[in-house]
């Protein structure tokens, strides 16, 4: 009973906290003349990577590279297919067209950058350096190309909104937006605090559970708010809390984690053999979807969450050192690789024949 009602403050927590969060996200975005798109690329997104950012720096000062590591190659690989997957499954995400040409292939980028400064086995100093001053590049550029565009177009809606409502106050904004990370940090830690109970419970190894419950544990900020998001329209919010913790867990996480490190990040073999690899092609699995239209259908959603759970099965097959993990990584070579990548052709050729009717007519 302890551990039930422990987990439903924490459910409560993250509804709570997700529910503040956007509240606030989407008001402050409009007072500041800057995109929810933004916002969620910035804000959102780096508050909610914060347990990803506590726990990778906790690692590092301990000497515990690989885990630091781990945990931001888990925590991008979950947010892409799980929550992506599951926002898509709530109700169909439309992609803003700033996302398919500029946000997406920087995840990808960056991505392929971990991969090629991690091709040493290390993370060293210099490295991490590197990836905090293009974070704040990053940033910068956003926010400044944002209010550009707020200048450009003209900002009427902005006007609207501010000018009515309870939290048309700056402060109130703000104070919602700490509030929503302080009650998401809180509602994540019991949510997998019970979890590890119920676990330990049913007889499940420790490291069958660090590998699901903790590791999904760290993201379920993001869940709750591109969920919450996702169901109260704000979609760009949604999109952006996704791809912008991608990037701020490679570049700040990391970063920050090397800096802080005794000496070096080091990058298991596994992980650069395997894990890594699967990261950046789970970023390049979204440019074919988000390029061939501007909705994530909840089809695609679903395609999502099945990769998720086929990784996710993969991975604890090879802890447990399972009789069936050879067969099982075959079928999922000659099966559910290839049966992803037709259905991406699928996908991409029915946009292209759609682009080409809508413009002959």
């Amino acid at each position: 009973m302890p551990g039930l009602l422990q987990f439903l403050l924490g459910l409560v927590l993250l509804v709570a906290g997700a529910e503040a969060l956007v509240r606030g996200a989407s008001r402050l975005a409009v007072a500041a003349g800057i995109s929810p798109l933004v916002v969620g690329l910035t804000i959102v997104a780096f508050g909610t990577s914060s347990p990803e950012l506590a726990v990778s720096v906790q690692s590092s000062l301990r000497g515990q590279g690989d885990l630091a590591l781990g945990n931001v190659i888990g925590s991008n690989i979950f947010n892409v297919l799980f929550i992506l997957g599951l926002s898509a499954l709530v109700t169909p995400l439309i992609v803003a067209r700033q996302v398919i040409r500029q946000e997406v292939p920087v995840m990808i980028l960056v991505s392929l950058l971990l991969l090629g400064i991690a091709l040493d086995g290390r993370i060293g100093r210099l490295d991490a350096a590197v990836l905090v001053c293009l974070l704040l590049a990053y940033t910068v550029f956003l926010v400044v190309q944002s209010r550009a565009q707020a200048r450009m177009h003209g900002n009427d809606e902005a006007g609207a909104q501010k000018a009515s409502g309870w939290d048309r106050h700056w402060t109130v904004q703000i104070a919602l937006v700490l509030g929503g990370l302080g009650l998401l940090v809180l509602g994540s830690d019991q949510l997998v605090n019970a979890a590890i109970g119920f676990a330990r419970a049913f007889g499940v190894s420790e490291l069958v559970i660090g590998l699901t419950i903790v590791a999904a544990g760290t993201s379920m900020p993001e869940v709750a708010t591109s969920v919450m998001a996702s169901i109260r329209g704000h979609r760009d919010i949604a999109v952006g809390n996704v791809i912008g913790s991608n990037v701020f867990n490679i570049l700040g996480v990391l970063g920050i984690s090397g800096l802080v490190a005794p000496g070096f990040l080091e990058v298991a073999p596994s992980a650069l053999a395997f894990d890594l690899p699967v990261m950046v092609a789970v970023a390049l699995l979204c440019l074919p979807i988000f390029f061939t239209g501007s909705v994530i259908t909840r089809g695609e959603g679903a395609l999502f969450l099945a990769c998720y759970v086929a990784y996710t099965a993969l991975l604890i097959m090879a802890a447990q050192e399972s009789p069936l993990l050879s067969l099982y990584r075959t079928l999922l070579i000659w099966g559910l690789m290839p049966g992803t990548f037709a259905v991406l052709l699928f996908i991409t050729i029915r946009a292209v024949r759609r682009s080409r009717g809508s413009g002959s007519a």
